[in-house]
């Protein structure tokens, strides 16, 4: 949180004036600090110096894309952020939440919907921070994969990767239950929280991720596999 000011500061990327007004009333009334970017370069720039605690990011924005964007900020920063899409498209959720976004929200959208989602998404960067997010079992390896969570850390076939916080957790939550089917109710609650608003695609998208970076063939998962109708289990012989 920032520290000339104890209120939660929200970067606002939108071009958009009639929604801006709204969330700096409606945001500042709900305890939150606002700051304001209108296009995607002024926003990169403005992140870099303000370093907010949540981002709620337009899909569509002059200059630089939303999308783009979200990849940059990620590059660097492992910061909430919601991706905020007019069309309320599948194309436009997924590829949000393929280069990093933690949530989305579909414009209109109601006061009392995207607070709450703010505030469960500052929750989870809090016990992020905080290492609570996971589990207390230590590092794992299984076959030709390791993930260390006090330096969060994963290597895979002697190479160490980085990966986005989610799918980090996402990772570690099925590693350190190998063997053992984990329902999706289960992962969406460890990993983003009791309180998540979304749907389960967001779970679905990260795990694709997830297996694009540790699978041999992707399409074929052997290590992450799916159980029909239950969730994910990681294989416990791995790869």
């Amino acid at each position: 949180m920032s520290i000339a000011n104890s209120l939660p500061t929200v970067l606002v990327i939108d071009d958009e004036e009639s929604f801006i007004e709204a969330l700096q009333v409606g945001l500042k009334r709900e305890g939150f600090r606002i700051e304001i970017a209108r296009d995607g370069a002024e926003a990169l720039s403005v992140f870099d110096s303000l370093r907010p605690d949540a981002v709620l990011l337009d899909v569509m924005l002059p200059k630089v894309s939303g999308t783009d964007v979200c990849r940059e900020i990620r590059k660097k920063s492992a910061v909430p952020i919601i991706m905020v899409s007019a069309k309320g498209s599948e194309i436009d959720t997924v590829v949000g939440l393929e280069v990093g976004a933690d949530d989305y929200i579909v414009k209109p959208y109601r006061l009392r919907e995207l607070v709450a989602r703010l505030r469960a998404a500052l929750r989870r960067g809090e016990l992020s921070k905080s290492d609570d997010d996971v589990s207390g079992v230590g590092s794992v390896s299984i076959g030709s994969i390791s993930i260390d969570p006090e330096q969060h850390v994963v290597t895979i076939r002697g190479q160490v990767v980085k990966l986005p916080l989610k799918e980090f957790e996402l990772l570690y939550l099925l590693m350190a239950n190998a063997g053992r089917v984990m329902t999706r109710e289960t992962l969406i609650d460890r990993v983003w929280g009791t309180d998540y608003f979304g749907d389960t695609k967001t779970l679905d998208v990260h795990i694709k991720r997830l297996r694009a970076k540790i699978e041999q063939e992707p399409a074929e998962p052997k290590l992450v596999v799916t159980i029909r109708g239950l969730g994910y289990k990681y294989e416990k012989m791995g790869a």
